[in-house]
This record gives structure tokens, sequence and C-alpha cells, in this order.
């Protein structure tokens, strides 16, 4: 943003107030006026765009057409969206993220910011899909008592059960959309089960439907297991690595969203372990140039997952010999 202000004229009285005249000003005022000039002129020249503006319905459909470049479902109109889907952008990416504690240095809402942000460059690499809403409330432990994550302020939790309704419900609303490829997303690891359970019914009811569900294993294996291995090859230890919080799960979040990051904790806090929510390892040396490599396997193996279930789901059946 640029650093410049304009002042308020109702805040600015006797520089930008400017009383009428009918007459000659005298010439004490002269001064005074000459100094008012560069002002007016300022004014002038803030108000021409606005006043040379066309109206909202006048304005060619080609100079707003950047408005529906989002892949985001939630940036569009409802027309823009059922154009898109109408010329081809069928594929639908249903993120699921998770409002957990992720030890001090890491925002609450980390599994929702990277889940979107990734779904985002999945969806832009495969050029014909568009990007759900973020599901921000999973399963996270039992409440009373609170356990796993729960134990830990600002945690949310919701019963398994309404959690796959939700998105059974989620996914038939898309589907009723036009959407005929729906990939669940999942970027924490204690709902993958569901994903699958998901997938499953729903493609047993839907039957011979065109609109198929798919749970993709291949999104979270690359960011855990894949990126895992990654870091090990650069030399550095599962101690450091970790499952929670630690090396991995920071690095990704400061390449994709350094602004969740408390990186002045992660320099100073004494103490970085289990007893504050960080699993595995630690996140200490985590940095964003190490996340990029990890976004970029992420991104790619869902991207070839993905075109391949597709591909598979939609081949035609084999005729009998």
């Amino acid at each position: 943003m640029c650093p410049c202000v304009v002042a308020n004229p109702a805040g600015s009285p006797g520089l930008l107030q400017i009383p009428a005249s009918r007459g000659p000003r005298p010439a004490a005022r002269s001064i005074t006026g000459r100094r008012l000039l560069p002002a007016v002129a300022l004014l002038a020249l803030l108000a021409a765009p606005s006043l040379a503006r066309k109206p909202v319905d006048a304005v060619p459909a080609a100079s707003v057409a950047g408005a529906s470049a989002s892949v985001f479902l939630e940036d569009l109109t409802w027309t823009e969206l059922r154009d898109a889907v109408r010329a081809g952008q069928t594929t639908v990416l249903i993120p699921v993220g998770g409002t957990e504690q992720s030890g001090p240095a890491l925002s609450l809402g980390k599994h929702n910011v990277r889940a979107r942000l990734l779904a985002g460059r999945i969806a832009q690499d495969l050029g014909n899909a568009i990007v759900a809403p973020v599901l921000p409330y999973v399963p996270e432990g039992s409440v009373v008592p609170p356990s796993s994550h729960m134990r830990f302020a600002g945690t949310i939790s919701v019963p398994e059960s309404t959690f796959e309704q939700t998105l059974a419900a989620i996914a038939a609303s898309l589907r009723a959309h036009g959407f005929r490829d729906i990939v669940l997303l999942g970027d924490h690891g204690g709902y993958q089960r569901s994903l699958a359970r998901v997938a499953e019914r729903l493609n047993r009811e839907w039957g011979r439907d065109a609109a198929r569900v798919y749970a993709l294993p291949e999104y979270y294996r690359a960011a855990t297991q894949d990126y895992a291995a990654l870091l090990r090859s650069q030399g550095y230890p599962d101690s450091e690595i970790g499952t929670h919080a630690a090396l991995a799960d920071t690095a990704l979040q400061l390449a994709l969203a350094p602004q969740t990051v408390r990186t002045q904790v992660l320099a100073s806090a004494p103490v970085l372990d289990a007893s504050v929510g960080i699993y595995g390892g630690s996140p200490r040396r985590a940095s964003a140039a190490l996340g990029a490599a990890g976004v970029d396997t992420i991104v790619v193996r869902s991207v070839e997952a993905i075109r391949a279930a597709i591909s598979a789901a939609h081949a035609p059946a084999a005729k009998p010999h």
C-alpha cells in the first residue's frame, strides 16, 4: 500500500474550505487564495477519474473478465460459477482443514490457511478445477473431558459423524451444481479414514451417475511422508522434522503464509516441545526455503494423482471378449 495520505477536507479548516465569493477578494486575502490553488487542483485531479467513470451497467463485459478468473468458488458470483462449469470446469476441490493448536508459534488456523492455498495451486495446475470453501471444523478429540488437541485453548472439535455428514452434504451440493469430479483434500491426519468412508459411501449411493468423489491420500502423504524424506535427504533428522508443529510443519507455513508464524517465538521461546503442543521435533531451524520444496512436492504429487484417478474413473469399461 502507498504510504501517501490525502488530508480529509473536513479535518483541515482554513486549508481546503473555500468561502463563496461574489466579487474580487481583498488584496489581503490574495496570498491565501494563491495558497489554495494547489489544493483545489489536487482535489480536481482526485475527482476526475470518478467523474469520468461509466455507470456499472455500461462497463463492457471484457473489462470485468478478470473478476471471474479466480479458482476460488467464494470469489465468484453464481452466474460466473454456472458459466465456468458449463465451459468445462467440472472438477471441484474440497480442502479440509481444522481449527487446532499448533504450538505457540503457529496460528490456530494453520490447516485452514494452508489447505486453501495449496488447493488453489493445485487447481491452477489442473486447469479445469474450482476450489470450494475450506471445511474448518473437524474431529479434534473429545470435548468433555478434553482430549488430544482439545486440551489447548482455541481448538474446535466436532463429532466424527457430524463431520462426515457435513462433508457428504457439501459434496452432494456441488454435484447438484454440475461438478462431476469432487476431490477431498485433507490437510490433517486425524480424519483421513473419514474422507475415504465418505467417498466410498457417496460413490456407492450415486451408482452409475457421472459424478464421482475421490479421497486423495496422495495429498496428505506428500505433505508428510514424501516431504519428510526430502528433508532427510538434506540432512535433517527425524528428531527435528517432527510430526506436528515442528520443522516440517513450520517450514510449510513459512513458505505459504508467513503471517501465521510467530518467528520471534521460534527464536526466543525457552521451551518448544510437547508441553506446549509441538510433537516429535523442533521448529527452530524452519525456513521458507525449506518449505517451498515441500509445497512443490505436494502440488506436483496431488495434480498427478487427481489426473490419474479421474482418468481411471471415466475410462470406458472393457468389453467382454
